[in-house]
């Protein structure tokens, strides 16, 4: 019994190790299960830093399928999403790609994080107030319960600190909603102060620890 105790627990630091170097989940019999992340990139500047968050994500081993809200196509397009995810991306709360299931129901009950980054002060209001007009705040109403939630800001300085979205972020860590960032720093209106979106290499990787 006592062999079989350290062997269990040697197999258990082995997958330990193997997480962290690629992200990936290793069951009891050897096989990789990936780990289902959906990536809301929402209309902020450094939605273009959302691409190499994505790519991140399925490097580290996560199957990352993308939405996009109509603000975030004026700042970069589905393409590169598309060819970095493998994926289609969801730009419409009316796209369907298989199956009768809608789309953004399917992938609110597959995920095991969702992850908004950037996510503007409007997404953050519409998720505290639970209001549901686009595919990323109906997967985020949908979500199921199992699944996380991890938003990464990113706006003007004084739209972060205004008292609304710092209630709107006071009600959403309530529900266990988990913030990463703002960052200080020079911002793309010229000011400086909080608002730039937390390094994306440090959002890959606590995305992926949440879904361990």
């Amino acid at each position: 019994m006592f062999a079989l105790g350290l062997a269990r627990n040697s197999l258990a630091e082995q997958r330990r190790a193997r997480r962290d170097t690629n992200w990936q989940i290793i069951d009891d019999r050897g096989q990789i299960e990936m780990r289902r992340i959906i990536h809301g990139v929402t209309g902020s500047i450094a939605a273009y830093k959302a691409a190499d968050l994505t790519s991140l994500l399925v490097k580290g081993g996560c199957d990352v399928s993308v939405v996009m809200t109509a603000d975030a196509l004026r700042f970069i397009t589905a393409l590169p999403f598309k060819t970095l995810s493998r994926h289609p991306v969801v730009t419409d709360l009316y796209d369907e790609f298989e199956g009768w299931k809608p789309t953004h129901i399917q992938l609110a009950d597959e995920a095991d994080l969702l992850l908004i980054a950037p996510a503007t002060a409007n997404t953050i209001a519409k998720l505290a107030q639970g209001l549901a007009d686009d595919a990323l705040s109906c997967i985020a109403l949908a979500l199921n319960p199992e699944a996380k939630v991890l938003v990464a800001p990113a706006m003007n300085g004084k739209m972060w600190l205004h008292g609304a979205t710092q209630r709107n972020v006071a009600t959403l860590k309530k529900r266990g909603v988990e913030f990463i960032g703002p960052e200080k720093g020079l911002l793309s209106c010229g000011y400086e102060g909080l608002g730039r979106l937390w390094p994306v290499e440090q959002i890959a990787k606590r995305a992926a620890s949440l879904t361990r």
